[in-house]
């Protein structure tokens, strides 16, 4: 159990990650985040900005365009298999009971995106923690148009990591002592998640109520 609960410690701690995980660990969790239901509830946005501030700094040493080209092919090719998982075996989740790795809110606040947005939900979720998870499985269970998908998915790809590491990149190569703060950094990034995660719920909830 202790063990258990340490693997999850690590995970969740971005900086961790970043400082022994290295570039394939930091690939591998954005992958997972932008399309695999049950990995939600890992880092996003404050890893891939920590990302690049740390190779801003050369705490990671990787070049920025590798960095850049490797958190964008992740966040591309991860919400691709959420739009397949989602196109093909989409329909066990009207049925699925909850879990720690599954809540069907996330889906019924997903959906509210789906139809204020449309198909730009896929470029506005990646700035929405939990949603980013979901939306391409969502995408691919309500049928939307490969061709619209990958277009949406691209671009919000190229919007996110374009964003978050290229500029916490430029953040870390021109105030090197940022590193000092890294745990304001993640405090603020939690705080904006937490917010726009129980704002997302109940409007969704006020919506469907």
């Amino acid at each position: 159990m202790t063990s258990i609960t340490e693997f999850f410690q690590y995970i969740l701690n971005s900086e961790e990650i970043i400082r022994t995980g290295g570039l394939l660990v930091i690939t591998f969790i954005v992958f997972a985040e932008n399309g695999l239901f049950f990995a939600f509830f890992l880092p996003g946005d404050y890893l891939v900005f920590l990302a690049g501030v740390f190779c801003g700094t050369g705490i990671l040493d990787v070049p920025i365009g590798i960095l850049l080209l490797c958190m964008f092919t992740a966040a591309v090719l991860g919400s691709l298999v959420g739009y397949i998982f989602g196109k093909y075996f989409g329909d066990i989740f009207e049925n699925r009971p909850d879990s720690f790795f599954f809540k069907k809110k996330h889906i019924d606040t997903t959906r509210k995106y789906f139809e204020k947005y449309g198909s730009r939900t896929l470029i506005i979720s990646r700035f929405l923690p939990v949603v980013r998870t979901f939306a391409p499985i969502l995408a691919g269970l309500v049928k939307m148009s490969f061709p619209s998908f990958l277009l949406n998915n691209v671009a919000g790809g190229v919007i996110w990591i374009g964003t978050l590491t290229g500029g916490g990149f430029l953040f870390g190569e021109r105030f090197p002592w940022i590193v000092d703060y890294v745990q304001y950094i993640i405090l603020f990034f939690l705080a904006i998640t937490t917010f726009t995660v129980i704002k997302g719920y109940l409007n969704a909830r006020k919506e469907m109520g």
